[in-house]
């Protein structure tokens, strides 16, 4: 039998509640976070125009376990291993898919034999590279700003194992706010 003075009080009830919740939803975040969505921020200029410097963006962590990356696609991925750096997560467009011959010339991409039609705005780079066939489970991937990218020309094929997900939302800053 609860005496009068024994009655839990507002402000503990009030409080346990806000804990419980407060602790669900933390939990809900790391769940998410490392099964389902992620943000990243942009750290160089090699996606510029598409992406700025500091951008926020969202990558889709389980599209890939169902489907395998579309060309034009922006994707992130763990950088490819670099015996005098450290790994880091960076971000690229998709331009070969695996068993693709890529050819560039004066800047144009050409895969297969037929020339790339890029709607996306870029920075232009008039070099020439290849001709390079893509292995299987790999990836060719350059960067929007072609003259400022470190990117497949330069380290090689990108490992399907490396990807993370497609970029698809830029949460930052807000006045570019919206699908990629």
């Amino acid at each position: 039998m609860l005496r009068k003075g024994n009655k839990p009080g507002f402000l503990t009830h009030w409080l346990f509640d806000w804990t419980e919740t407060l602790g669900v939803a933390f939990i809900m975040a790391l769940i998410i976070r490392a099964f389902f969505l992620q943000v990243f921020w942009i750290p160089s200029g090699s996606m510029e125009p598409t992406l700025d410097i500091k951008d926020r963006i969202v990558v889709n962590k389980v599209s890939y376990h169902f489907r395998t990356p579309r060309r034009l696609e922006i994707v992130v991925f763990r950088q490819v291993a670099s015996p005098d750096k450290e790994k880091r997560d960076l971000i690229k467009r998709v331009i070969g898919l695996p068993g693709e011959k890529l050819l560039i010339k004066d800047g144009k991409i050409s895969v297969n034999g037929q020339l790339l039609v890029e709607e996306h705005t870029m920075n232009e780079d008039f070099a020439n590279f290849g001709p390079v066939t893509v292995p299987a489970d790999s990836y060719f991937v350059m960067g929007d700003n072609r003259p400022e990218s470190a990117d497949s020309r330069y380290w090689g094929f990108l490992p399907k194992k490396n990807l993370i997900g497609p970029a698809f939302l830029r949460l930052w800053p807000l006045t570019r706010f919206g699908l990629i």
